[in-house]
Formats: C-alpha cells, structure tokens, sequence
C-alpha cells in the first residue's frame, strides 16, 4: 500500500510539474503575408532554437484581409504585412503597440513553365500563346497591387488585363501557375526561390524595382499582444542578422 502510495504521489508530483510548464507556455498568434512561407517556416524554427518552450501559431494570408480583421477585435498579437501602409493605418486606429518596423523588402519575378520570360522580360505578358496571367488580388495583397503598377508602367496592362486571374494571395497567385490554371504569374522572388517552385523547372524573370513602389514589409506588435512576451521576443528576433541572413537567401533586401 505504502508503494502505491509513493508511486501515485510522485505521478501526481510529475502531471503538476508537466501543467505547470506547459501552462507557462504563452499563446502567441502570429499573422503575415502570404509572400513569407518558406522564409518564415526557418526563422520560426530559429527563434523556436532560441527561445525553448515558445511555440508560436503562424497564420499565412493577404495583409489587406488580416487588417480587416484586426480592426474587428481579431486576437492577433503580431502582423507581419507585405507593407508598411496596413500597419500604419492600424497604428492610426490605436491598434499596435510598438512602432512599426521595416523589416524586408520584397521583389517581384515573372514566372513560368510554359515559357522563358528572360527572352522578352516584361513583353513576354503579351504572347499570344498565354491566355491566363496570374497575380495576387491587388484590393488586398500588396504584391498584387505592384504587380499591377509594373504592368502600367510598361504599358502593357490595358492589352493584357481581360488575361488576369486574381488568386486570393501571392501563394495561391503562385499555385495557379505552378498547376497550370494560369500560364504565367507574376509573383514573389521568395516564392521562386523556394525549394517547392525550384522543384517545378520553371523560369522566371525579375521585374525591376523602379517599375513599382518598393514592396517595403513592416512588423508590428498589435494592441492584443501589448502584454504577450512571445510576441515582443519575435518582434526583436526580425532584427537579428539570423533572420536577416534567412531573408537574404530567399531574395529580400534589406534597407540601405
């Protein structure tokens, strides 16, 4: 009796141990553009690497459409935009809680199986043999909506627009193209460069920057995660030349 006692005590002392460091684990959810995936799947992995016993929830989707639902009451505690427009806009509503951080700056390719877009770069939209283009939705992703000033900048998009089809993000704007829907995507640099797209043989081109707006991306702690000290330790880790040696490797440049 004395044993199971003894046995029954320590298993106790043990469960309590158990949900007491689990219970300190602090809910930390985390949302960004969609443009981020593969980059974020390795720094998270870092940050995790860092911090033990952080395990924050990463939620991938169109900035425009992550704003919408933070200004109604979604529980988000740090957004990772495709811009700095979105946080600063919620900063203006009293919905952050740090300043606004610059942390990458994106690139747009063209992108295609079907074709070589290097031999007639930005012409090579117009080939009669491409009868779907594939971009983000401009009303909500930023990508998209710099995909569509290149296209005004180079005077093509009034020839090509009835060609466009609107993914509801870059990775579904991506998806379209790499299973065929569409035979041509203007998408992110990141997203060519990840072992997936490399997978697919494809080729792509890099739409100059001076065609655009800088695809800037800011981060910002949200007024939800004012008190959530995963958050903040993740808002700090953008900075660290670990994520920024990581952002590199997936094409984004860094601020001059």
């Amino acid at each position: 009796m004395k044993k199971k006692y003894i046995s029954s005590t320590l298993s106790f002392l043990l469960f309590l141990t158990a949900s007491m460091l689990f219970g300190a684990q602090e809910k930390c959810t985390v949302v960004l553009a969609a443009n981020m995936k593969t980059a974020m799947d390795s720094i998270v992995s870092a940050f995790k690497a860092d911090n033990p016993g952080t395990e924050p929830e990463i939620l991938y989707g169109a900035s425009g459409k992550f704003y919408e639902q933070i200004i109604n009451a979604a529980p988000f505690d740090l957004f990772l935009s495709a811009d700095m427009e979105y946080p600063q806009k919620l900063k203006e509503k009293g919905q952050t809680a740090s300043e606004i951080k610059l942390y990458a700056i994106g690139h747009l390719v063209i992108w295609s199986k079907k074709i070589d877009p290097n031999i007639s770069k930005m012409n090579c939209l117009l080939e009669t043999s491409l009868n779907k283009i594939s971009i983000a939705n401009p009303k909500t992703a930023p990508y998209g909506e710099k995909a569509i000033e290149s296209m005004k900048y180079y005077k093509i998009y009034d020839k090509i627009q009835n060609k466009l089809v609107f993914g509801e993000n870059i990775t579904q704007a991506a998806q379209f193209v790499t299973t065929g829907a569409a035979d041509i995507g203007i998408i992110a640099l990141s997203q060519a460069l990840s072992p997936a797209l490399i997978k697919e043989n494809g080729k792509f081109y890099l739409v100059p920057d001076e065609s655009h707006k800088p695809l800037e991306q800011g981060c910002v702690v949200l007024a939800h995660g004012k008190t959530n000290s995963t958050a903040k330790k993740l808002y700090d880790f953008m900075s660290t030349a670990k994520v920024i040696n990581i952002l590199k490797h997936f094409g984004y440049s860094q601020k001059k």
